[in-house]
């Protein structure tokens, strides 16, 4: 038989219908964690918020001032990219929060702690494109380490919204890679 009260789940233990034994299981909120682990899952989901908000604007930055043949095709899918982005930061920073820490904001704050590679308009579309992938590359890179973090942490919550960022990001540097092959 299994109950929770508050923080505590007692497993109690029956034998021919007698209470034989108990056991008291302390627990954060479905997360059994260490708080190391606890700290080190949110500055990861931290640094994926950061790398988030950077390419968010990079994307932005690129959909304003792209040219050439490739005009219509990559102005929607930049503006498509940057605003699956912007509700993407929303939702990475309400796990954050949903782990009892706190998001990072501050556009400074926000570049310091991506350390991506800021690029100048006007360049070419080609240059846009390899760019906006290397920037994607990078977020896959720290979105892959907050899943670990996530599964070390027994997260499954934040573990899902890492799996989920990792696949529209893998899906997003595979059609940005296309374009470059025509």
């Amino acid at each position: 038989m299994y109950g929770v009260c508050g923080r505590v789940a007692c497993c109690l233990f029956f034998y021919n219908g007698r209470l034989t034994g108990h056991v008291d299981i302390q627990y954060n909120r479905g997360m059994k964690t260490s708080t190391d682990s606890k700290a080190a899952l949110t500055n990861s989901l931290n640094q994926v918020l950061a790398d988030s908000y950077a390419l968010m604007s990079l994307t932005h930055l690129a959909h304003w001032n792209v040219e050439g043949p490739g005009f219509f095709s990559l102005h929607t899918a930049f503006e498509t990219q940057y605003e699956e982005l912007f509700t993407a930061i929303d939702e990475i920073a309400e796990r954050v929060r949903a782990l009892n820490a706190y998001a990072i904001g501050g556009l400074s704050t926000l570049a310091h702690t991506a350390q991506m590679k800021e690029f100048a308009a006007p360049i070419a579309q080609q240059d846009y494109v390899k760019r906006l992938i290397a920037a994607n590359d990078k977020l896959l890179t720290d979105a892959g380490e907050a899943r670990d973090l996530a599964i070390r942490a027994d997260d499954a919550e934040s573990q899902d919204l890492m799996i989920r960022r990792i696949a529209l990001h893998q899906k997003t540097a595979w059609m940005l890679n296309s374009f470059l092959k025509g």
